[in-house]
Parts: C-alpha cells; sequence; structure tokens
C-alpha cells in the first residue's frame, strides 16, 4: 500500500485498519473474468469505469445472501422474519448516518434508488418558487442541474479552462442575489475531471448569504470522507446525497441525507403507504421523518447492502483509499502524457493527483471517443466509457465547443443522428485498480494513436457507438435469463 500522505481541505477519515489493497482485489466480485478479444484470444477485464459504477464486494454480496432468508416486509409486521428484517433496515439507516457523522437529533437518512431520485426529491420538498434562486455550476451531472429548473430560476458558477471552479464567481452570484438564493447545489466530485471544490468552504460562503447547501457526493463519497458537521457550525452541509451503486453496493439503493426540519413538515412528492399515520375519507395525517417521505415498500436488501460496504470502507480507512488512488492517478497522469496525441482534459499536472479524484478524461490522436472506447474493449478488454457523461454543459466547454456548434448536434440528435456527438474519453479509478492495469491501458492508447489495431469499426448511426465489423460475442453465452 501507498506511504503517500493524502491532505485535502475539508475531509478526514477513520481509518481503522491498512488492509492490503493486494488482498482487497480478492474482495471485488468479478476480478478473475476473462473476456473475449477480437483477435481470438481472450484477456483479464480491466474495468476503469468505476465514476459510473463500481463493482460489488465479496462481503457485501455474503451479506446480502446471508440476509435472504430472513427478507421479509418491514415495519408493522408481527412475524419474526418481518421483525429481523426491520430491525435490519433501521440498522441500515443508523449505520449510514454515522458514516457521514450525521447527527440523529438534527439530521435524517431518506432511502432511495439513487442520488438523482434524491435530488428531485428534495427540490420538491424544499418549496421552491420561480422567484427562488439555486445556484449551481457549471460542472454539474445533469442530476443537480434539471430538478432544480423545474422548481427555482437557475444560475451558474462559471469555470475556468481546466474545468475548476471559479471561487470568485461564486461570490459575484451570492452578493447579486442575496435574500433570494435558497440553495447552493454543488457536486463534491466532478465526473469528467476529478475536480474537488473545498465544500465546506463553500457551504460557509452559503451559510453566510442566507442559504443553505446541497452537496451532490455520488462521486465524492467513494473517495474521501464526507463530514456533515452540526448544523451550529458555519461549515455544516444540509444536505448530501449518494448513490449504492458507485459504493460498491450496486442493489439499488441510494440516500438524501439531509436537515430533519426540512422533512417534519409538508407533504412528500409521492404519497402511499408508509408516509402516514391515519388516513380517514376527508384527512391525513402525515408521518415523521423519514417515513414520510419513504413512500411503498423500501429496498431492504439495497438498505443493508449499502451499510456492508460502508462498513467495509470505515474498516479499509478512507485516508489509505484516496492515498491508493492518488498514487495511482499520479502514475496514470505520467503515463498518459508520454504519449503522441493523447490530451487530457483538466488538470493533468501528477503532482496534484492528492488534490483531485481518480477521473481522468482524454482525446487521442483526433480519433472519435466512441472509437477508442470500442478498441479498448474489443482488442484489449477494457471497460471504460465515452461521450459526455450526463454533463454536456461541462463537456462542450472542456472541448470548447462553439454555440454553433452544439445547436447542430442538437439538431442531428433530435433527428436520431449520434454520429457527431462530441465528447472524451474517460478512465476511472476504484481502489482495488492496479498501475499494472493502468500500464496496460497506456500500450493499448500508445498503439491506437500509431494506427495499430486490427479490426474494422462500424458506427451506429442513433447510438454513436461503434462497433467491430464482423465480430458480435453471444452475450447469452455469458449470462441469461432465458
Amino acid at each position: 500500500m501507498s506511504d503517500m500522505v493524502v491532505k485535502t481541505a475539508g475531509f478526514h477519515s477513520r481509518s481503522t485498519s491498512h488492509e492490503s489493497f493486494a488482498q482487497l482485489r480478492d474482495q471485488i466480485v468479478g476480478i478473475d473474468l476473462e473476456v473475449p478479444l477480437l483477435n481470438g484470444q481472450r484477456s483479464s477485464y480491466i474495468y476503469f469505469d468505476n465514476s459510473a459504477s463500481t463493482p460489488v464486494l465479496r462481503e457485501v454480496l455474503d451479506c446480502v445472501n446471508d440476509f435472504m432468508p430472513w427478507y421479509s416486509s418491514v415495519h408493522r409486521g408481527s412475524g419474526l422474519k418481518s421483525r429481523v428484517a426491520t430491525q435490519a433496515y433501521d440498522d441500515a439507516r443508523q449505520i449510514v448516518g454515522e458514516f457521514f457523522e450525521a447527527n440523529g437529533s438534527e439530521h435524517v437518512v431518506i432511502f432511495g434508488k439513487n442520488t438523482t431520485e434524491a435530488i428531485n426529491k428534495l427540490s420538491y420538498r424544499l418549496n421552491l418558487s420561480k422567484s427562488d434562486i439555486v445556484i449551481i455550476s457549471m460542472m454539474e451531472h445533469h442530476s443537480n442541474d434539471l430538478p432544480w429548473r423545474q422548481t427555482a430560476q437557475v444560475k451558474r458558477v462559471k469555470v475556468d479552462n481546466q474545468g475548476r471552479l471559479l471561487e470568485e464567481d461564486l461570490d459575484e452570484l451570492l452578493n447579486k442575489y442575496k435574500g433570494r438564493v435558497k440553495l447552493v447545489a454543488i457536486s463534491g466530485g466532478s465526473n469528467v475531471t476529478g475536480h474537488m471544490p473545498d465544500i465546506h468552504k463553500i457551504a460557509r460562503k452559503a451559510h453566510a448569504a442566507g442559504a443553505q447547501i446541497l452537496v451532490d457526493c455520488a462521486q465524492l463519497a467513494p473517495h474521501r470522507q464526507v463530514e456533515m458537521k452540526s448544523l451550529s457550525d458555519p461549515e455544516h452541509l444540509d444536505y448530501i446525497t449518494i448513490s449504492g451503486h458507485k459504493m460498491y453496493a450496486p442493489f439499488g439503493t441510494g440516500a438524501l441525507i439531509g436537515r430533519r426540519d426540512t422533512f417534519e413538515s409538508g407533504i412528500p412528492e409521492q404519497c402511499g403507504g408508509g408516509t402516514i399515520d391515519v388516513v380517514t375519507t376527508s384527512k391525513v395525517e402525515w408521518a415523521a421523518p423519514p417515513d414520510r417521505d419513504e413512500a411503498g415498500s423500501p429496498n431492504v436488501v439495497g438498505a443493508v447492502a449499502l451499510a456492508k460496504a460502508l462498513k467495509a470502507l470505515t474498516r479499509i480507512g478512507m485516508d489509505e483509499i484516496a492515498a491508493h488512488e492518488a498514487e495511482l492517478t499520479q502514475y496514470a497522469l505520467e503515463k498518459l502524457s508520454k504519449i503522441d496525441g493523447l490530451s487530457i482534459l483538466g488538470d493533468a499536472d501528477p503532482r496534484n493527483s492528492a488534490g483531485r479524484l481518480g477521473v481522468i478524461p482524454f482525446k487521442l490522436n483526433g480519433l472519435p471517443n466512441g472509437l477508442v472506447a470500442a478498441i479498448l474493449s474489443t482488442e484489449w478488454g477494457i471497460g471504460i466509457r465515452s461521450g459526455c457523461f450526463c454533463a454536456h454543459p461541462y463537456v462542450t466547454h472542456l472541448l470548447n465547443v462553439s454555440k454553433r456548434e452544439i445547436e447542430r448536434f442538437r439538431t442531428e440528435v433530435i433527428a436520431g443522428d449520434r454520429t457527431h456527438m462530441p465528447g472524451v474519453v474517460r478512465v476511472s479509478f476504484g481502489m482495488y485498480n492496479t498501475k499494472a492495469e493502468v500500464d496496460v491501458l497506456a500500450e493499448a492508447c500508445a498503439a491506437i494513436a500509431k494506427g495499430n489495431y486490427q479490426g474494422a469499426y462500424k458506427q451506429e448511426k442513433l447510438s454513436g457507438d461503434y462497433y467491430a465489423m464482423g465480430w458480435e460475442p453471444n452475450f447469452r453465452s455469458y449470462f441469461s435469463l432465458q
């Protein structure tokens, strides 16, 4: 394991062990998976798409399997299985809150499908109007952009040419709209460039302007310890959102963790079973939080899996995870920067790796991003992602795409043609990735840059994806529900 010490403003860790990251790889389900290549050989699969979803930890899967015989409906069931499941669900809520150092008297943990659903819920529960201002940034994922457009006026903090938040622009917006700004909604870590703004410093500024703050922690939480802080602290976070599928628990659960007083009143955006205390034909008495905001039967299995994953991350140590990934990012930036024709977007300085996430976007020798992704998968067994990563305004800014070009590809997409969509190639690291895997990536990119790839690739007009002509694996031979 790396001896690198990571110190990032606003974060700390409760590391309790020094688990070997070599041993940790053995805990990743599917780490030994082999996939077919275009040349007829097979190769160990390299997964560099952790920003989209992480694999599942073995101990999380084992925990789910152990729980399944006891799975039942939760709350109000008198049977033993129901009571066991209820206890597990309530314990999961407590574990999630404790991981983010939420105070049970001030905060509430609301389970849902994912970060997207959590942000949408908050957008309805804040009782915003079109005269209210919500400040977001240009680097936001669509999930932390589109919901606010429906309920308030959105103002965007600018970013520089490397995609870093311009705090002076935030200051100007807070000053200009002081009294009208209800919320600053900001990403804790970019899923495109890995940029991490100082969320607690931003929180102090938001509160000084009379606003609250939401931090989208979907990307940040798997890699850095996030602390809510007490509401009496000027740097506290009012709301955070997380997704289990990015935290080694892909079982369909996320969470909104936020101020209890926000959810103690008002009508939830989804109503039904579990959200009420009493219903008559003319009146409704809503339940106390969090029940009021968890309509219907909850994903108990997902909550259990998420809690187990957070316990695993605590044991491994968030500082250890950050140090390992920072060392890996530094190594990758050094290797990739030496490849002729490869250009990295965002902060490409290896010396800054400790202050960013392990997310690296790049362009390769003028080749379409989808083509590069297809070659890496088809001929090297490397799984990455390409495109705009649900952050179109941010990526087009980084690529310096003109307004005229944006309008052109927008028109084409509406017409069913994605062949000219701009985008980049993105690799993103998890706590289990290695330098040896980065070496394979660098070798592959160097070969592609020189035109050394075997297949002939065709682009599909509707999706914009590329496929090797004459080569199509039988996907059902690997997994099938038939």
